[in-house]
């Protein structure tokens, strides 16, 4: 039987360094992108918190008679509207995020290639790409 052998390329600590500071650049990025793609309002009449507990309360008493079908299309919709509540209710505001992503995103971009157009197409606004670096021309 052979003898077990060691990775043949252990990772340095300089290496390790670097994975984690790309996971924390990465967390800041995916979470300040999150909150300016749900501070984005749809289309259409705005929905509240009371109207959407209304509806919920509606699919309560459709739910008695409602048919096999019908039954399973209300309930899905019930999961929906009480997912939609929740976020309402944990709402964060890019703002907050803000500073932490003008800190991390120069590097971001660099490392993964991504364009100040990118960053446009996506919603962020001119001003905090230039306070993060990261210009037309980069």
């Amino acid at each position: 039987m052979a003898a077990k052998r060691g990775p043949k390329n252990s990772i340095t600590d300089q290496h390790k360094a670097a994975m984690a500071e790309g996971r924390v650049e990465g967390r800041v990025v995916r979470e300040y992108l999150e909150a300016l793609r749900n501070s984005k309002g749809k289309p259409g009449r705005k929905r509240t918190p009371e109207s959407v507990a209304r509806r919920i309360k509606a699919i309560e008493s459709e739910l008695q008679g409602a048919n096999p079908v019908r039954e399973l299309e209300l309930i899905q919709e019930r999961f929906d509207l009480e997912r939609e509540l929740a976020t309402m209710q944990t709402k964060v505001d890019p703002k907050t995020l803000e500073v932490g992503f003008t800190k991390v995103a120069g590097s971001y971009s660099k490392r993964k290639g991504i364009t100040y157009a990118a960053w446009r197409a996506v919603g962020v606004e001119p001003a905090v790409l230039k306070k993060a670096g990261i210009s037309r021309s980069n």
